[in-house]
């Protein structure tokens, strides 16, 4: 079944976002931010205690009132599914309040949270028959929970909106649909997730698609197959961004050579610091500039610290081994032995040391910040929820960032982005008709037999 998709208006609750600047094609980025009024004063964020004495936490938050902070991923639509007492119930995991997990409004006005992408992930360990439904009621989940704050949220699907609903003191909404084991191999389901506000998709998630690899497990295609690279293709053509997070090197570079958009990395981190198969080799991020992509920096412990990496593939493979145990007894007695082993933390320094490496190898205009806040179960020291982002831009402007690179990293780099996919999308919709292309599982493998 492929749902209707309704159209997406607004809430008449919902304040009237504020206008957008007019200003001529060839004014900068920079120009067109700068001619942005403040964000509504009734809403600012709560004062940090530390801010006085911190010249470097005084400049951050200076920043991030002027532009946006567009983080790239954010599960909380999965936790409030997962909510033992009201799953997915909205309005019982009251964000108005103290929330168990990394994430509520208090705390993102104190992190100077502007724009926020809200993950519909769905596990990809799920019945192939259910995927599609599961994805449209995490859509729904996060449509609901934008709903349910219209004084505090803003649902934005385009660069415009994220910026007005940053001018009108509200946290820009969207949504980004992690892994395209959702599509169920058909582009009108991409079509359909797309207008009900979804604006990028993760290719794949910790499982291989039938027409795209992901990093994790051994190359089964090789990269994208030839309906993959026709998905790359139909998002380009609907304005999607392509997130190439959870995606294998050869996945990453067969997109980098199809997308004719800039493509984002929403939650990865730089491999040549983090061994792991997550993270961006410097091969692909050298590619980065001549595409115009964006990188967005994951604080995830075992993407960020090659210790907390390497003590969590110890830990897994340990679990792996107690689980053959038969005595149910001796079995559970070992699952609590390792778990009750300390970890190695990562830490906000080294995260700024992903943050710098992307810089130095990428550029300072392809690098962004992509928390995955409400999907680790540890957080870095100092990046422990989503009010501590001017802490990092503080330690980066201690290592002698300039203010205007720090709004590079904060939102102008992405909202560049989604300009780009725009016109992308403006110009192969003047071109060419929505995609009918279909995947044949069997004949979509590129290694021989």
């Amino acid at each position: 079944m492929r749902p209707a998709a309704p159209a997406l208006e607004r809430s008449a609750a919902e304040p009237p976002a504020a206008t957008v600047p007019v200003v001529a094609a060839s004014q900068s980025p920079d120009a067109v931010m700068a001619a942005a009024p403040a964000p509504d004063a009734g809403r600012a964020a709560p004062l940090d205690p530390s801010l006085a004495a911190d010249p470097a936490l005084q400049r951050a938050h200076a920043v991030l009132a002027r532009v946006p902070l567009v983080d790239g991923h954010n599960d909380l639509p999965w936790t409030i599914r997962e909510y033992k007492e009201a799953p997915g119930d909205v309005a019982a995991y009251d964000l108005r309040a103290a929330t168990k997990g990394h994430t509520d409004l208090p705390r993102l006005r104190a992190g100077r949270v502007g724009a926020q992408f809200w993950s519909v992930y769905v596990p990809g360990d799920r019945p192939a028959g259910d995927m599609v439904r599961l994805q449209l009621e995490q859509i729904d989940v996060a449509r609901r929970m934008i709903a349910q704050y219209p004084d505090d949220l803003a649902l934005a699907l385009t660069a415009d909106e994220v910026e007005a609903a940053f001018k009108s003191g509200r946290v820009a909404s969207l949504l980004g649909a992690e892994g395209g084991h959702t599509l169920a191999n058909s582009l009108a389901t991409l079509r359909a997730y797309h207008a009900l506000g979804v604006r990028y998709l993760t290719l794949t998630h910790n499982v291989h698609t039938d027409w795209a690899d992901c990093a994790v497990l051994p190359p089964r295609h090789d990269g994208l197959t030839a309906f993959g690279e026709e998905v790359v293709r139909e998002m380009n053509r609907l304005g999607m961004l392509v997130d190439l997070s959870h995606v294998s090197p050869a996945t990453m570079d067969d997109a980098l050579r199809v997308s004719e958009a800039p493509v984002i990395f929403s939650h990865s981190s730089a491999r040549a610091i983090a061994d792991t198969a997550r993270n961006v080799p410097d091969d692909i991020l050298r590619r980065i500039p001549s595409n115009g992509g964006v990188v967005m920096v994951t604080f995830l412990p075992a993407y960020v610290s090659q210790a907390a990496g390497d003590a969590r593939e110890a830990r897994r493979k340990a679990r792996a081994e107690a689980a053959k145990l038969a005595d149910p007894a001796a079995r559970a007695a070992r699952l609590a032995e390792i778990d009750a082993q300390p970890q190695p933390r990562a830490t906000l320094a080294q995260v700024a040391d992903h943050v710098e490496h992307v810089r130095r190898v990428a550029g300072v205009d392809h690098v962004g910040l992509g928390g995955d806040f409400d999907g680790m179960s540890a957080v870095p020291v100092g990046l422990e929820d989503v009010s501590k982002y001017p802490h990092l831009l503080a330690e980066l402007a201690r290592r002698g960032w300039t203010d205007e690179e720090l709004e590079k990293l904060a939102g102008r780099n992405l909202l560049r982005v989604l300009r780009a996919a725009e016109a992308t999308a403006q110009r192969l919709q003047a071109a060419r008709p929505p995609s009918l292309a279909t995947c044949t599982p069997a004949s979509e493998d590129k290694r021989e037999p």
